[in-house]
C-alpha cells in the first residue's frame, strides 16, 4: 500500500517543529551562529526536497528562520550527481523521484558562508510483509487490569526486520471530526510509536481515545532521526541544546525513509 504526501508530512512536520525549537542562534560563537539549518526527508516516489534555512534567534517566535536562497545544491546517489532547482525560497528540488532506491547512500552538498555544508543517508528497505492482527476494534467503556495477570493487546502490528532497522509507527485519523471516547481528557488525536529495531508491536486498548479508520503507517528510518526524537524527550525548558545533528559545518536532518500503511476502524457500542 502506498503512503500519501499528507500522511508523509505528519511525520515530518513533528520532527521539524523539534529542530526549530531547538537550532537557536549562539552568540558567543559567531562560526557556530552562521552554519544553516538543513531539512530533507527523501522517501521513494516522494517529491525530492531540500530546505535550507538560516538559524532562528531563541527570541524568535516564527515556525522556521529566514530561507537562505541562491545555493547551488548538488544531491548525488554514489555514481550518478544532480543539482537541485530553487522552486521557492530556501527550497530546493529535483523532480524525478526514481532517483531514489534502497540501498543507495544519498549525499547533498553545497557551499555557504564560505564552507562546504553536506550530509549523506542510506536509503532503508522498504517495511516487507507489513500486517495486523485485526482490521476494526471495538473499544471497551471501561478498562480494567487484574494484578498479576499479564494485560492481553487489542492489536498485534508484525513486518519482516532481517537487518534489524529501527522503525516508527504513526498513528493518523482519517475523520475530518474524530469522535474522543474521553470527552475530559486532551489527548492527541494522532500519535507516534517508536517499535525501535522489533519486528512486532503489541498495542493496548488504553493507548486509543478516538474512533474512526487510522492510517497506521509504518516507516522505516535510519538512527539519525531517532536520534533527533529522543534528544526532544530528554529536552527541557531549563536545557536549551540544539539536537544530534548529520549535518556537517550545519544543523538539521537529511535522512531517508520507506514506508507502508495498514487500516484500522475503531468503534464503541
Amino acid at each position: 500500500m502506498e503512503i500519501t504526501d499528507k500522511r508523509v508530512s505528519y511525520l515530518i512536520i513533528v520532527v521539524c517543529a523539534l529542530l526549530f525549537a531547538s537550532c537557536n542562534k549562539t552568540e558567543t560563537t559567531t562560526s557556530l551562529a552562521d552554519w544553516p539549518v538543513v531539512i530533507s526527508y527523501l522517501m521513494p516516489g516522494q517529491p525530492i526536497n531540500v530546505k535550507v534555512y538560516q538559524q532562528k534567534d531563541i527570541t524568535d517566535t516564527a515556525t522556521y528562520g529566514s530561507p537562505i536562497t541562491g545555493l547551488t545544491l548538488t544531491l548525488s546517489n554514489g555514481t550518478q550527481t544532480v543539482t537541485l532547482t530553487e522552486n521557492a525560497p530556501g527550497n530546493y528540488a529535483y523532480n524525478n523521484s526514481s532517483f531514489l532506491a534502497a540501498g543507495k547512500t544519498y549525499s547533498v552538498k553545497f557551499t555557504y558562508n564560505n564552507m562546504q555544508v553536506s550530509a549523506s543517508t542510506l536509503m532503508p528497505a522498504k517495511p516487507g510483509n507489513y500486517t495486523e492482527s485485526a482490521t476494526s476494534l471495538n473499544l471497551p467503556f471501561t478498562i480494567t487490569t487484574t494484578p498479576g495477570v499479564t494485560e492481553v493487546p487489542a492489536l498485534t502490528l508484525k513486518w519482516d526486520n532481517p537487518d534489524s532497522l529501527y522503525h516508527l509507527l504513526v498513528f493518523k485519523n482519517d475523520q475530518d471530526s474524530p469522535f474522543n471516547i474521553h470527552a475530559y481528557m486532551n489527548s492527541a488525536v494522532n500519535f507516534t510509536l517508536n517499535a525501535k529495531q522489533a519486528s512486532f508491536y503489541d498495542v493496548y486498548y488504553r493507548i486509543f481515545n478516538y474512533l474512526g479508520t487510522y492510517s497506521i503507517i509504518l516507516y522505516s528510518v535510519n538512527k539519525e532521526y531517532i536520534d533527533v526524537l529522543s534528544s526532544n524527550a530528554n529536552t527541557t525548558s531549563q536545557k536549551l541544546t540544539n539536537p544530534p545533528t548529520n549535518v556537517t559545518n550545519g544543523y538539521g536532518i537529511f535522512t531517508a525513509m520507506q514506508a507502508d500503511t495498514v487500516r484500522l476502524t475503531l468503534t464503541q457500542n
